[in-house]
């Protein structure tokens, strides 16, 4: 019978070797993932994605705006952002109107049936967060969002200059 023996550390206790499995990264990878699908799946019998959820939720609170913020927002390019937009329009669930400041430049906003469902978007998103969030407090809370706040600074970095190396904070 073999064993196989236990990964080894280096001084900063990662994974020594730069084994891709065992690195920092390769864990928020896979919960970057799964906190995606799960919030598809929960929001898949509203008819629903998430970044379909995110733009009713985002209009809802902030009221109509351009599609570029709403692109900003989400993180997308404007082309994906627009595609979005035209299912959620197809669905009833936003209109684009021009704004009246500049006849170039669409506004979304949500029809009745938008703002009729983002009370249940809210609800989804809420349990979600509840139990995503089960047995971590506040202040580690406070502490994960500052250490994630910097490596995405970081990872900022490196793509703006193009470096390959990344500080320490």
């Amino acid at each position: 019978m073999s064993s196989v023996p236990a990964p080894t550390r280096d001084a900063e206790g990662g994974a020594a070797g730069g084994r891709p499995w065992l690195r920092l990264e390769a864990t928020i990878i896979a919960i970057a993932e799964g906190l995606r699908a799960e919030y598809d799946r929960r929001f898949a019998p509203v008819g629903l994605n998430l970044s379909q959820a995110t733009i009713i939720a985002y209009l809802d609170e902030f009221g109509p705006t351009i599609q570029t913020r709403l692109a900003d927002h989400l993180g997308h390019g404007r082309a994906a952002t627009g595609s979005t937009i035209d299912r959620l329009e197809r669905a009833g669930l936003v209109r684009r109107t021009h704004d009246p400041s500049d006849r170039r430049v669409w506004l979304v906003q949500l029809t009745a049936a938008g703002r009729d469902l983002a009370p249940r978007i809210s609800a989804i998103d809420t349990e979600l967060r509840t139990a995503f969030r089960a047995g971590i407090g506040r202040d580690e809370r406070h502490v994960l969002g500052e250490a994630l706040g910097r490596l995405e600074g970081n990872l900022r970095g490196a793509r703006t200059t193009g470096s390959d190396s990344i500080t320490d904070h």
